[in-house]
């Protein structure tokens, strides 16, 4: 038994450096990135198996910090239909973090009359900075974590599913009508339809490593329809090689749904801790058991607060 799961873990390894190199080939080089002592091949597998992005957002479960919530829900016309606009407060004491509402103000049909979402968008929202009652015992262990949509119905699996497209995009979600198997963009299969390049700028005040994935210009109707991604960029940090920001493009016609969505993360730092700082979303979705939902909104944290013992 041991000689056969060594022999499975050399072979995954081999078909995943196999699969590094042949998208090493379709990377294109900026000539001062060929001039640097970057380690390509090294970098993207840092890339394609990164779990540091993961852990940032599990940070935030250990640090305190205030947050600035703004989400604006939109006619057809862009015109405002709903907000909601506050403040709150995240405190983490003895292991466990508990919530309060500083401030907010919210216009429209934003709750329904039991005080619930009106909005799909707002839920979501919820689901990823608002915290209910007192949570404890998390840590931001990333490490044998995996995310699962197994045995999940109705939100809970929708926010696992945006979770495991949030933190690792890219990656095949199961449960996805239509597109789960196309969102792996660094499959040898993907290549035909995206650029990949890496390139340096700076960003967010850092010098840094830019690896983009954008599809390409001309395809055909028939191979737009094997496209999720419009775009996926990372920022690196060129000292650290941490993760100082990422921009998705994601747009996908099925019949029964469709979406056009738009983020970006700026992410900062608690001590030695990575966090996200910074969210800004605006998207155009529909769910046939739902109204079509058009929305923006931005997410930002501040006054963050080391985890005490």
């Amino acid at each position: 038994m041991k000689n056969l799961f060594l022999m499975a873990t050399v072979a995954q390894a081999q078909e995943d450096t196999a699969d590094v190199e042949a998208l090493r080939r379709q990377v294109t080089l900026s000539e001062v990135v060929v001039r640097s002592d970057l380690n390509v091949p090294r970098f993207l597998q840092r890339v394609k198996y990164d779990t540091s992005y993961y852990k940032a957002w599990k940070n935030l479960h250990i640090v305190g910090y205030t947050a600035l919530n703004f989400i604006q829900m939109q006619n057809k016309r862009g015109k405002p239909t709903a907000s909601l606009n506050g403040k709150t407060k995240q405190t983490v004491s003895g292991g466990c973090r508990t919530m309060e509402v500083l401030e907010e103000k919210t216009t429209g049909d934003f709750y329904d009359r039991k005080g619930g979402y009106n909005y799909y968008t707002a839920e979501l929202y919820d689901a990823f900075f608002f915290t209910h009652g007192k949570v404890c015992g998390e840590t931001n262990i990333v490490a044998n974590t995996n995310l699962r949509v197994k045995d999940k119905r109705g939100l809970a699996k929708n926010k696992e599913q945006l979770k495991m497209l949030f933190f690792n995009p890219g990656r095949k979600i199961p449960g996805v009508p239509f597109i789960g198997d196309k969102l792996d963009v660094f499959s040898p299969e993907a290549a035909q339809y995206y650029n990949y390049s890496i390139d340096t700028s700076e960003q967010y005040g850092h010098s840094s490593y830019v690896f983009s994935i954008k599809i390409k210009e001309g395809l055909s109707a028939g191979n737009r329809g094997q496209v999720v991604f419009d775009e996926l960029t990372t920022w690196f940090d060129q000292k650290t090689m941490e993760i100082i920001g990422r921009r998705y493009a994601l747009s996908y016609a099925a019949g029964v749904y469709d979406f056009d969505v738009a983020m970006e993360v700026q992410m900062g730092k608690v001590g030695n801790l990575v966090v996200p700082q910074t969210l800004r979303y605006q998207g155009n979705w529909f769910l046939f058991t739902k109204s079509r939902e058009r929305g923006v909104f931005t997410a930002t944290l501040y006054d963050f607060k080391p985890p005490t013992p």
